[in-house]
């Protein structure tokens, strides 16, 4: 068991949450009980989610996507009503980390699927911020841009969309997971041969072709299951709580 107000601690300080500005609240968003012994993690505080840890008797929810972002509508109606309803009727904390969890050197979205991936010299992009939301590195050898591919579907297992911006085979990329598509200048800039991120926008494809960078497009939640994943069980290795990933299926 742990107090809710440790946990909270733990986490912003892991994560360094003051040292990071976003657009939405990161850490507690909503308060449930002080005691906390069962913890759900997932990518996003959808309605299925709230539900599965209903089900679980979680007492925590740790999310990379949760409520109050940037310019929503301030009022409680509708599905955001419902979800609160739920996550107060049922007295369940929800946690939060949105930048600061894609950024985390080992625990981020960016740092886990790079392992995934087995890049080698992981580092964050110099002058991007905030750090680590934009990653580098290289592979042990040169590969080709549809080994690449195969190998991203297998591990996600999902398609995925390539650009082929006809350069041949990779040693180096850069990432950044889930909608981070628009650093694909950034990573053209920091000498990546391969870019690789959850979403594709139009005018992405052509940036590939014009700067000469392949692009691979790995899909939003799939990029970003493994960051809250592996914050979950770092958190079961640290305190005596039970701690459960769940995964709810988004194609996007």
């Amino acid at each position: 068991m742990i107090v809710r107000d440790q946990l909270v601690k733990f986490l912003n300080d892991e994560l360094q949450v003051d040292k990071i500005r976003d657009y939405c609240p990161n850490g507690l968003q909503v308060e449930g009980k002080v005691e906390i012994r069962r913890i759900i993690t997932g990518v996003t505080a959808s309605q299925a989610l709230l539900e599965a840890a209903i089900s679980a008797n979680a007492d925590a929810i740790l999310v990379h996507h949760g409520y109050f972002w940037k310019d929503e509508a301030a009022q409680i109606t509708g599905i955001k009503k419902k979800r609160l309803q739920a996550l107060l009727a049922n007295d369940i904390n929800l946690l939060a980390y949105h930048l600061p969890l894609d950024a985390h050197k080992t625990l981020g979205n960016n740092a886990q699927l790079g392992a995934l991936l087995g890049v080698e010299g992981i580092t964050a992009v110099a002058g991007v911020e905030p750090a680590g939301v934009l990653m580098q590195g290289q592979f042990k050898q040169s590969t080709p841009l549809l080994a690449l591919k195969q190998q991203l579907q297998q591990l996600l297992g999902r398609d995925v969309l390539v650009s082929d911006a006809g350069i041949g085979a990779v040693t180096t990329l850069a990432w950044c997971t889930g909608g981070g598509q628009g650093y694909i200048e950034q990573a053209a800039s920091a000498g990546a041969q391969l870019f690789i991120s959850g979403e594709v926008s139009e005018k992405t494809i052509h940036l590939s072709r014009e700067l000469g960078i392949h692009f691979i497009a790995a899909g939003h939640h799939a990029t970003e299951r493994y960051g809250v994943k592996a914050l979950g069980e770092y958190i079961a290795q640290q305190f005596d709580v039970d701690v459960e990933f769940i995964d709810i299926d988004n194609p996007a």
